[in-house]
């Protein structure tokens, strides 16, 4: 196997563990599938691999920015501190442990209500706050792994075009 081929292949594994893990926050999300990037363009040294680059990382720091920004500025207008969604993530790594399969989402959804229930003394009121802080977080996750997606399409078309045009 080629060294290109092989680069291929890591890159492949890192852009799906890169998306994965926009999905599950347990595993490192766009910067794995950018390090991907950056090996793929460093073996390769053409063209492909350096506009694969510039048009991936691009995508790839848009999403995670959108994502922090957007999720950040709704839990700021309702005042949730950013303690919740750790909370939250913490809840998700112990459910992982202890709820096969499911218990990320559960684990995520028992941490933040913990947490909000604790901070307001209000059960009704930890339920909206809750709410808000998922909801945030899920469209951060969904414009992040949007844009992970496209810069995974950019790389399938960026390796196609070099080994098409390299044979």
């Amino acid at each position: 196997m080629t060294p290109e081929i092989i680069a291929t292949i890591v890159t492949s594994v890192l852009i799906i563990i890169g998306c994965l893990g926009i999905i599950i926050p347990v595993l490192p999300g766009s910067i794995t599938a950018l390090i991907g990037l950056i090996i793929w363009a460093v073996v390769l040294q053409s063209v492909e691999g350096w506009v694969v680059l510039a048009l991936g990382a691009t995508l790839l720091l848009a999403g995670m920015s959108a994502s922090l920004v957007l999720t950040g500025s709704r839990l700021k207008r309702r005042a949730i501190p950013n303690r919740t969604l750790l909370f939250g993530v913490i809840g998700a790594v112990i459910g992982m442990f202890v709820i096969p399969v499911v218990g990320l989402v559960i684990g995520f959804i028992v941490g933040l209500l913990a947490s909000e229930t604790v901070r307001n003394r209000n059960f009704r009121t930890a339920l909206d706050t809750s709410w808000v802080a998922l909801k945030a977080a899920g469209l951060g996750i969904i414009i992040e792994l949007s844009c992970a997606l496209l810069a995974s399409s950019v790389f399938i078309i960026g390796a196609i075009t070099f080994f098409v045009t390299a044979a």
